[in-house]
């Protein structure tokens, strides 16, 4: 059943009244986390209710023997950036929310962005892959978290030209995600000496059938399919890639997959594909610690870079709110986000790490590449580590970023 804006919005009311009802006995302020992302569409693997679990996850741990009430709150923001800026305005008016967790979709995050902003609300951005949130529209509210598309460009198109993929063709989501995607992608190709031989773009959302922009890129002659897109999207890509012998000839280069895309394909089609993410369950002892506690909630979905990113996210938030107080952090969003720069970040998905003048959080990306079934120990074990790049490496340098924020 489709929603319409007006029904949804009034669903993410109801969902707050209730919980507030819950609550009504609470004596002090009671901190509320809405989680804003994709639902029901082609990223609700991606971000969805995983990455409601993983918010909810964090308050858990942060809250327990704390004196400190969260509520948790989520929406489906169909990714439609009037959808979203609507939402947004909604639980900040009339529901009483402090900060909004996730928001994948650029040009859903950077409507929401500009709301958060006005409202002076903490904007904790993990599943949005614009680097324009830590650029030209940084905000004194916002938290870039996990992964940006300079980071993805760098990783895994610095990778693939290096290892002899010299020439590319994209295929690309037409709105700000996936052209932004593109543009330092072939940036990065450029510089190192190779050449962009043409590019399709197709709309976003929507388009399931691929075959003619494959078929552009098969008669291109060039030696990489770059894919500027993710979810289903990507999944679908590579199955039809397959399906038309085109992986024969072209070697892809997925710009933005998770783990969780290499599970749904299967390790018989991905196998040797090659992918960036900041974070794997399988990583290291803390990751495979906080998997251990949220495996249970998401049996089915296990946890991606972004849904880590809400978790993380979230519990830094939290610990910032500590301490300066709740009712402080609720007045003031952009004190509440000046504290968390301020204070150094560590957890159990990310390590440690900081978050910059610009709003960027910065922390180590990984190359990996997916495994062969002959290599997997079970069915979420997907990746083997290539390369690590450092996080003083991993991200744009503020000098480039244009960020009206950084004092030089």
């Amino acid at each position: 059943m489709s929603l319409t804006r007006r029904g949804l919005i009034a669903g993410a009311a109801t969902t707050s009244l209730m919980q507030r009802a819950a609550f009504a006995q609470t004596k002090g302020p009671v901190l509320r986390i809405g989680v804003l992302n994709d639902q029901s569409g082609p990223y609700r693997d991606d971000t969805g209710p995983t990455g409601v679990a993983c918010a909810r996850q964090a308050v858990q741990e942060f809250t327990a023997g704390r004196d400190m009430v969260v509520e948790v709150l989520s929406a489906d923001h169909q990714n439609k950036p009037d959808i979203g800026a609507a939402i947004a305005r909604q639980w900040f008016d009339q529901d009483g929310v402090d900060a909004i967790v996730d928001v994948p979709t650029s040009s859903v995050a950077l409507a929401v962005n500009s709301v958060c902003r006005e409202k002076n609300k903490v904007m904790l951005n993990s599943g949005a892959a614009s680097a324009d949130l830590t650029g030209k529209q940084c905000s004194p509210n916002t938290v870039h978290w996990t992964y940006d598309t300079y980071m993805l460009a760098k990783s895994t198109g610095g990778a693939m030209v290096k290892a002899g993929g010299d020439s590319w063709f994209f295929i690309t989501a037409d709105y700000v995600f996936g052209q932004q995607l593109q543009r330092d992608t072939a940036a990065f190709v450029r510089e190192a000496g190779g050449t962009v031989m043409g590019s399709a773009t197709y709309p976003f959302p929507g388009t399931t059938d691929f075959s003619s922009f494959l078929l552009q890129a098969q008669s291109s002659g060039a030696k990489v399919l770059g894919l500027c897109n993710s979810g289903a999207d990507t999944i679908n890509c590579i199955k039809q890639a397959r399906e038309f012998g085109l992986m024969q000839s072209m070697k892809v280069a997925a710009m933005l997959m998770y783990n969780s895309n290499v599970h749904a394909l299967g390790l018989e089609t991905a196998q040797g594909l090659l992918l960036t993410e900041s974070f794997y369950w399988n990583l290291n002892d803390r990751t495979r610690a906080f998997m251990d506690r949220i495996r249970p909630k998401t049996p089915n979905q296990w946890p991606n870079m972004v849904q880590a990113g809400d978790y993380a996210a979230t519990l830094h938030y939290l610990k910032a709110v500590q301490d300066m107080g709740v009712a402080a952090a609720k007045a003031d969003g952009r004190a509440a986000v000046a504290r968390m720069k301020a204070m150094p970040t560590d957890d159990d998905c990310f390590g440690p790490g900081q978050i910059r003048e610009d709003g960027r959080k910065i922390h180590p990306s990984y190359l990996f590449q997916a495994k062969t079934p002959a290599e997997s120990s079970g069915p979420w074990d997907g990746l083997k580590m290539v390369a690590t790049t450092p996080a003083d490496q991993a991200f744009r340098p503020m000098s480039e970023g244009g960020c009206p924020l950084v004092h030089t």
